[in-house]
């Protein structure tokens, strides 16, 4: 009867012969982790500007509806205290809506900053990495065929 051949030892060989580099690999991880880490700071950091904003905004309406809200000696300055409140809305809302953009922008540019320098070092480590597998598994090879 013919023996069967044992592919269990000849997947072992060659596994052996090709070396896998985890540490590419951990590298690879903490560098996505450390970017999650810098994304994340730069939306923390807008939010909380926009939250800044947004309850200053809310505050100078509120104080300006109060004003509003008084009683006046003549109809006409309930007509005044609208328009002077519309006015004061309509200026406020420019100002506030122009923080928004600032704080928008600020993301914009961090962002691809981040991003930019990720993919420098994104390139770099994999220029690294290749060049460290082929020189791996020429040697391998080498050592492989010297073997026979």
């Amino acid at each position: 009867m013919a023996k069967t051949q044992d592919f269990t030892a000849i997947m072992k060989d060659m596994m052996g012969a090709f070396p896998v580099d985890t540490k590419a690999m951990e590298d690879a991880f903490k560098s996505t982790a450390a970017l999650n880490e810098k994304l994340s700071g730069v939306a923390l950091e807008a939010a909380e500007k926009s939250a800044e904003i947004s309850s200053k905004w809310t505050k100078e309406t509120l104080a300006k509806l109060s004003d509003m809200s008084k009683a006046k000696a003549e109809p006409a300055d309930y007509a005044k205290a609208m328009t002077d409140f519309a006015s004061a809305s309509a200026e406020v809302a420019a100002e506030n809506m122009a923080a928004f953009a600032e704080v928008a922008k600020k993301v914009q540019m961090d962002t691809v900053e981040l991003l930019m320098a990720a993919g420098k070092d994104i390139t770099e480590d994999a220029t690294a990495a290749v060049k460290k597998a082929t020189n791996d598994v020429t040697a391998a090879a080498k050592k492989a065929a010297a073997a026979k």
